[in-house]
């Protein structure tokens, strides 16, 4: 994830001012991460059909048109209803070459299909957050929204990060921030939290921001707020991140032609980690157990990697410092 202290969780988009980056619809500085990587991975070309599958700020979907131009074609998808209104507006010059949709990546292979991108040359994920929504008071992603602690992607399924707070013992909630923010106060931090509940639960992003703060012994000079584990975990707990990985990873073999390529970009060593290890399992030929003289699982490689990972450059983590923690995969579907 992200260590810029106005981003806990992950980012594909700046807040930086000035920049022009991406045309008329550069609202509020939005940058995509490594967007030349991207394209160079991913290497859209004419006529091709291409899935953005976290559509966000719509920064990596307008490369991927302008450069599958004049006539490739382009699935956006966003379980975020604002992210799925302003990609329409970004993107409305390239016309019916851009279908846009709101719902999780991990319902790809059946919303591709429908959609018309039922083989298709190229699958983009971005897991990071747009500033959009660090930005947008009312959804808690950020350390200083004032809005209710919610951080639900879709505010209309699951339940709101504050609702786990209110509802969840100590242990439970340990035990999550251990597992998706890899928390090392994770008991100390639940136990302060769970203790507040009486007099005052936990309502807003600033209120457990300060909690945290208060609750964890900061090192001086500590580039990143002590609460940035806590609300990444929040975040994975609410959207069933990772089960939403694993889904769209999985439908990647399903949606990819062969020589079709999957680009992928993390912010954080679980999601890395579940990419690595897909990618590498996919690779494989047989996978029987040692024990097994002679192959009889019949697995064949699906995938074939395309080198080692990318990072940010100097250049643009001092441009762009939520990039800093970014980190790019990519795989080509290899034939049956």
């Amino acid at each position: 994830m992200g260590t810029n202290e106005e981003n806990p969780l992950g980012s594909n988009g700046s807040t930086a001012a000035g920049s022009s980056e991406g045309g008329a619809e550069q609202e509020a500085g939005h940058l995509p991460v490594m967007k030349d990587e991207v394209i160079v991975t991913l290497a859209p070309h004419s006529g091709s059909l291409q899935i953005d599958a976290t559509l966000g700020g719509a920064g990596h979907a307008e490369r991927i048109l302008e450069a599958s131009s004049p006539d490739g074609r382009l699935l956006g998808l966003d379980a975020d209803p604002a992210a799925v209104v302003r990609g329409s507006r970004r993107l409305a010059r390239f016309g019916d070459r851009a279908v846009l949709r709101q719902c999780n990546f991990r319902e790809l292979e059946e919303v591709a299909p429908a959609a018309g991108f039922g083989q298709v040359d190229g699958l983009f994920l971005d897991l990071g957050l747009s500033s959009y929504q660090l930005g947008d008071v009312e959804r808690g992603f950020g350390f200083r929204t004032g809005g209710r602690l919610d951080m639900r992607f879709d505010t209309s399924r699951g339940v709101p990060a504050a609702d786990l707070l209110a509802t969840m013992e100590a242990g439970e909630l340990a035990a999550l921030f251990r597992r998706y923010g890899e928390e090392p106060f994770a008991g100390r931090i639940a136990r302060t939290i769970v203790e507040r509940r009486p007099q005052s639960p936990v309502e807003t992003a600033e209120e457990l921001a300060a909690l945290v703060e208060k609750a964890v012994p900061t090192p001086k000079g500590r580039r990143t707020h002590p609460a940035t584990r806590v609300f990444q975990a929040l975040r994975i707990a609410v959207n069933d991140e990772l089960g939403s990985l694993e889904a769209g990873l999985a439908a990647s073999l399903v949606l990819l032609r062969p020589g079709g390529r999957l680009v992928v970009l993390s912010y954080h060593s679980l999601e890395d980690r579940i990419v690595k290890r897909f990618i590498a399992g996919e690779q494989r030929g047989c996978v029987c157990p040692v024990e097994v003289p002679i192959c009889v699982c019949g697995h064949k490689p699906r995938m074939r990697s395309l080198g080692k990972s990318q990072t940010p450059s100097a250049a643009e983590i001092h441009a762009n410092p939520r990039s800093r923690s970014a980190r790019l995969r990519g795989a080509e579907r290899v034939a049956a």
